[in-house]
C-alpha cells in the first residue's frame, strides 16, 4: 500500500452517474468485503472559541481505508455563532443548524451514491429540514425538557427518471444506511475529558 494513500482508491472508471464514479464505488465495496478493516474510519475536528457564541472549527485530517489521509492540503474552516436573539453576532450558523446541515448532506450523499449504484439518474435533489427545540433544557430552566431537538422533519424532493416505487425504496434504504441519521436516532457513547 502506498504511504499516505487510502488502500481502497482505484483508478477512475469514467462511468459517472449523478457525479459518482460507479466503478470506483463498486471497487470500494469489493475492497471492504475482501478486507473488512478498511471500513474503519476516524474523523476529526478541532474547534477554537473566539468570543460570545462565535467559534471556528478546522477539519482536515482523518484516518480511513487503512491509512492516515493526506489528500487535504489545507483545512476546511467552519464558522459557528448564534443569531442576535440568542446573544450572538451571526458569524455563522449555530450548532443545531449545523446538525441539520450534516444530516442533509449525509442524506444527499446517500441518495446520489445509492441511486448511482442502482443505475438511477437524479436530475435534481432538494432536502428541506426543520428541527424543533425548546430552550428550557439548554438554559437549565427545566430538567424535564431535553436540551436537543425534540423532532426533525425532512422533506425530500427528487427529480429522476426512476419510478415512484424505486424512489420510495431508495429513500428507505438511504434512511437505513445514513451515518448521520443513525447518530441522531440512536445513542452514541461520547466521552468529554477536561484536560488539566
Amino acid at each position: 500500500m502506498n504511504e499516505g494513500r487510502n488502500e481502497i482508491v482505484t483508478e477512475p472508471q469514467n462511468t459517472l452517474t449523478n457525479g459518482v464514479d460507479v466503478g470506483k464505488l463498486l471497487a470500494t465495496i469489493d475492497a471492504i468485503k475482501a478486507k473488512p478493516d478498511l471500513a474503519n474510519f476516524q474523523f476529526r475536528a478541532e474547534t477554537e472559541w473566539h468570543s460570545g457564541g462565535h467559534s471556528r472549527t478546522r477539519i482536515q485530517s482523518f484516518h480511513g481505508a487503512g491509512a492516515e489521509d493526506a489528500s487535504r492540503s489545507k483545512p476546511f474552516v467552519v464558522e459557528a455563532d448564534e443569531p442576535p436573539v440568542l446573544l450572538g453576532g451571526n458569524e455563522g450558523p449555530n450548532a443545531v443548524e449545523m446538525v441539520l446541515a450534516g444530516l442533509a448532506s449525509c442524506l444527499a450523499v446517500g441518495f446520489a451514491y445509492n441511486a448511482a449504484a442502482r443505475g438511477i439518474r437524479i436530475d435534481a435533489l432538494t432536502l428541506g429540514l426543520a428541527g424543533n427545540i425548546d430552550l428550557h433544557g439548554f438554559l437549565g430552566l427545566s430538567d424535564k425538557v431535553r436540551s436537543g431537538y425534540r423532532d426533525i422533519q425532512v422533506t425530500c424532493r427528487v427529480k429522476s427518471d426512476a419510478s415512484r416505487a424505486q424512489l420510495m425504496e431508495l429513500c428507505e434504504y438511504v434512511q437505513r444506511t445514513s451515518p448521520v441519521l443513525d447518530i441522531i436516532r440512536n445513542p452514541v457513547n461520547v466521552s468529554v475529558v477536561l484536560e488539566a
